[in-house]
């Protein structure tokens, strides 16, 4: 099942208290980017992270789930509704992830 545009769009704006959030479509779902770092994504209608460090200490109770078949675990964020875990979310997240190789 595909993620529909509305939910996608939803999630965008509730991370809306941070500059630099991307959202790109990949077949039928939409990965989710802040300063270029690929931090998760809306897949099946569900928002899904990154399992870092930082994300497991906000969320120690997550639910993993597979975005896809035969894709690797991520964390489930249940909190949706809540703008400012969200920004304190993505932005300690992004401190965890690798800056992205230039081509």
């Amino acid at each position: 099942m595909a993620s529909s545009k509305e939910y996608a769009e939803y999630i965008l704006e509730q991370l809306s208290l941070l500059n630099g959030v991307a959202c790109r479509a990949m077949m039928g779902e939409y990965v989710l980017y802040y300063r270029g770092k690929v931090f998760g994504g809306v897949y099946d209608d569900r928002f899904l992270v990154k399992p870092t460090k930082s994300a497991l200490a906000l969320m120690p109770e997550a639910e993993k789930e597979l975005p896809y078949k035969g894709g690797k675990e991520m964390l489930l964020v249940e909190d949706v509704e809540n703008k400012e875990f969200l920004r304190q979310l993505v932005a300690a997240m992004c401190e965890d992830l690798p800056t992205p190789k230039k081509k």
